[in-house]
């Protein structure tokens, strides 16, 4: 490069840069597919557990999901078997699904 030539410098999206990446396509995709199995299972649950759940990660066949207390962790833990049966049948199986508390720091 001759470095009297100026060079520009574009900025990308985030969707440009991960589509650029093939480590960074396949983080995306997962990420996505979490989403769309908690978008899934969502009308499942009652109302006020349903804002109390996030999608977490989605590693091979195992999905997890973030509770944000651990009283609603345990109504949820109930309700496993009927999500992943409904998964299975809108065919976003999942092997097992996780559970993990939120914690909040600093206070």
């Amino acid at each position: 490069m001759n470095p009297e030539t100026p060079r520009l410098r574009q900025a990308l999206s985030v969707l440009q840069a991960a589509e650029a990446s093939p480590q960074l396509a396949t983080l995306a995709a997962r990420a996505e597919a979490s989403t769309q199995r908690l978008a899934a299972v969502r009308p499942l649950l009652p109302g006020a557990l349903a804002s109390q759940v996030e999608a977490g990660p989605l590693e091979g066949g195992d999905w997890c999901l973030l509770v944000k207390s651990s009283a609603a962790a345990a109504k949820l833990r109930q309700m496993l078997p009927t999500l992943q049966t409904h998964l299975r049948q809108r065919g976003m199986a999942v092997e097992a699904i996780r559970l993990k508390v939120l914690t909040s720091r600093g206070t």
